[in-house]
């Protein structure tokens, strides 16, 4: 019991579900930015929303770059190219990225254009990936087992009333 209460809580930790903004509404370079991320341990995706500033419109010629780093600095800072999405009605890049150990990261922002460049930072903690396919199943374990006692409990009272109650015809014999 107790080393499945462990492992329940490192899975508590992690990070599971859908990506999380870092950056949310912030003005960088000619562009207002919201940064979204999945921070897996190994690969983590990032999302860069872009919007135009107020009377303003997106460079034509923006790219995108995401830096990450441990926050420890041991390593240097890695930069990945973030190709844009064809989404309509909202300019996104994505890009994946590297993280090789669980710890926090320092996140670089990148904006090139000829209108202007702009850089943000964040930090993320890059979290191991839960159990992949087997998460459903450990989630799913104490509704199982309450089902199937409960179906065992029905069956059983199912049964005694199909057979009858056969104890006191015992006592009985056994008076006889």
């Amino acid at each position: 019991m107790a080393v499945m209460a462990s492992v329940a809580a490192r899975q508590a930790r992690a990070h599971n579900g859908p990506p999380f903004p870092i950056i949310e509404g912030r003005r960088v370079g000619p562009c207002i930015v919201a940064l979204w991320t999945h921070p897996d341990v190994g690969i983590g995706t990032f999302f860069a929303i872009i919007e135009p500033p107020p009377g303003g419109s997106i460079p034509a010629d923006l790219r995108v770059e995401i830096g990450v780093q441990p926050l420890s600095g041991r390593l240097s800072e890695v930069r990945y190219a973030a190709k844009r999405e064809a989404l309509r009605g909202q300019v996104q890049y994505s890009t994946q990225v590297n993280f090789d150990a669980d710890e926090i990261w320092k996140i670089h922002l990148l904006l090139h254009s000829a209108s202007g460049d702009g850089e943000a930072y964040a930090t993320v903690e890059a979290t191991p990936p839960g159990l992949g396919r087997w998460d459903v199943l450990w989630f799913a374990s104490p509704f199982l087992i309450a089902g199937y006692l409960w179906f065992r409990a029905a069956t059983r009272k199912r049964r005694r009333k199909t057979t009858g109650h056969t104890q006191p015809a015992v006592k009985d014999a056994v008076r006889g």
